[in-house]
């Protein structure tokens, strides 16, 4: 690669992993994300002549920038609306101006509360949340410009982890940092099953899709997914036991607009991508357990 991608939500876990992972590659990257620390690189999508100016220089954009907290969007379903399908169609129709191929981040969330234990892409659009709906209106919008022959794509994805410095409200981040605190895990939905994915392994996917775009190929939605259900209520058991922690494991009920259960199909990633995960959950969480170990005793130095 040598041509300049811009990537909007940069500053998130995957667009931080995304950005470095171009640069690697030898990608001139430009990013846009309102939490960028620097003023010259802070943006916004709501903004269409800075979304426009930016993408007048760029081969393609890689869409991350969402509000992606399902309970934000349930207090706030009209911010939700505004950043998540308004934006969307923001950077979109820039693309479709310049000609940049563009690349959409949806969510598991578009399904719903889905019967099937194993979800694959031709599985209903059902969602049940403003998160998830405005996902799908903005999946709407990607696949009428695909068909109008503009180069797009989308990449569902499900409950992508692999850093502390992620929202810490977030179920990993938020039951690692309190297990090596030896504080209480709450868990909220013991038998909710997820899809937990790597950042690394998301990524490399998302790699891939990109090389598509550049080759020319518009393809159809894809999941970016481990395959594997895991329960609330064993992640919570699972920190505790890599951890050593004493801290104990408290329940609540799910929340309303949760989704009771999701567990993708990595078929399609496999035989049309070539790609399927490779961090395990438990190599992944014993990897953030001991960044957060480490930060936790550096913190303990520098206050003694």
């Amino acid at each position: 690669m040598s041509e300049r991608i811009l990537v909007t939500g940069s500053a998130g876990l995957i667009g931080t992993s995304l950005c470095r992972a171009l640069r690697r590659r030898g990608v001139d990257v430009l990013e846009i994300d309102l939490r960028k620390p620097g003023k010259g690189e802070r943006g916004d999508i709501a903004d269409v002549q800075h979304v426009s100016t930016a993408l007048r220089q760029c081969a393609g954009v890689v869409h991350l920038a969402a509000i992606a907290r399902v309970a934000l969007c349930e207090a706030d379903p009209r911010s939700c609306w505004s950043t998540n399908v308004d934006g969307t169609q923001t950077v979109l129709r820039a693309a479709e101006r310049t000609g940049a191929w563009f690349l959409f981040a949806s969510s598991r969330e578009v399904y719903g509360a889905t019967t099937q234990r194993v979800v694959s892409e031709a599985s209903p659009i059902c969602p049940i949340n403003a998160y998830g709906r405005s996902k799908a209106a903005a999946e709407e919008l990607v696949e009428r410009s695909r068909s109008a022959g503009h180069a797009a794509a989308i990449v569902r994805l499900a409950n992508v982890y692999g850093s502390i410095e992620d929202y810490s409200d977030r179920v990993v981040p938020a039951f690692v940092q309190r297990a090596v605190a030896q504080q209480p895990l709450l868990v909220e939905g013991e038998d909710r099953y997820v899809d937990f994915t790597h950042v690394d392994d998301v990524v490399e996917g998302l790699m891939l899709v990109i090389d598509e775009l550049r080759s020319g190929l518009s393809a159809s939605p894809v999941q970016l997914v481990s395959g594997t259900a895991t329960t609330l209520g064993e992640l919570a058991r699972m920190v505790v036991d890599i951890a050593r922690s004493s801290s104990a494991i408290q329940h609540a009920p799910p929340r309303a607009y949760a989704v009771p259960g999701f567990c993708g199909d990595g078929t399609l990633a496999r035989t049309r991508l070539g790609w399927s995960s490779r961090v395990s959950l438990r190599d992944g969480v014993a990897r953030m357990v001991l960044d957060m170990s480490r930060t936790a005793a550096a913190l303990t130095e520098v206050a003694s």
